[in-house]
């Protein structure tokens, strides 16, 4: 039976990681590990200024008081006795999608669990309340046996989105590019009792690009939006360009 470590960053206590591990139990051992609180937004940031403690609330589950990059890496490095078979990050309560899959600490466990030689992929929902599990658990499993048993290209991780909607209105999968998102607004600036300024990040009104090739437009349209990532962050085209001598005349090395 193969051995499934889970994390989010939404929090030990969200109900998307509880069903996720409900409804991957059916196809293996699941290892829960997961951040004590939520820790949305914090990208693949590991925890360095203070020491980071582990507890353990049964013998598959525990929480740590740090990011989701430090669940999978503490995780992998002194918790787990073995190396896990696949990572999965998730349910998100709310979309991975577009622009946002960089400052998201659910991709970004799935990332570091890629990083580690891991085979993993993100999962969430598009919605920001009134959150249905129902798609995602059915969802889950098969991504998960497809992985299993086929694997994923080397530094390559799979960002799943799924819709709001029941089961029986999911259109089917669509394999899709990052989307562009851009927000209005999403700085508040406010003023203390004493009239000094502080800001608050989050929220705005978001407008969408990127076609109907991209993940927004397959979830907008109830279809379940999976997005093949690399870590290898390196803009080849424009590597080639350099080389060919076209641009940016510096001086280069022997």
């Amino acid at each position: 039976m193969p051995t499934i470590l889970i994390t989010n960053d939404d929090g030990i206590f969200s109900p998307g990681i509880k069903a996720l591990a409900l409804c991957l139990k059916e196809i293996g051992e699941v290892i829960v590990i997961a951040p004590d609180r939520e820790k949305s937004a914090t990208s693949q940031s590991l925890t360095i200024t203070r020491p980071l403690k582990v507890i353990k609330i049964n013998s598959n589950k525990y929480t740590i008081d740090g990011t989701p990059t430090d669940c999978i890496a503490i995780g992998i490095k002194k918790i787990l006795n073995i190396k896990p078979d696949l990572i999965v990050s998730g349910i998100n309560l709310g979309g991975n999608l577009g622009d946002d899959i960089n400052y998201s600490g659910t991709v970004a466990a799935a990332k570091e669990g890629t990083l580690l030689g891991i085979p993993s992929f993100a999962i969430s929902i598009a919605a920001q309340k009134d959150y249905i599990f129902e798609a995602a658990m059915e969802a889950a499993p098969k991504i998960a046996l497809e992985i299993l048993k086929n694997g994923l290209p080397p530094n390559t991780l799979l960002n799943v989105n799924l819709p709001l909607t029941t089961p029986d209105k999911i259109k089917g999968i669509k394999y899709t590019k990052q989307g562009k998102r851009i927000y209005n607004n999403s700085i508040m600036e406010t003023f203390d009792p004493w009239g000094k300024p502080f800001f608050w990040i989050g929220g705005g009104i978001p407008s969408w690009d990127g076609g109907d090739d991209s993940d927004y437009y397959a979830i907008t349209n109830n279809y379940i939006s999976i997005t093949p990532l690399q870590l290898d962050m390196t803009n080849y085209e424009y590597l080639r360009y350099l080389h060919e001598g076209a641009a940016l005349k510096l001086p280069q090395g022997d």
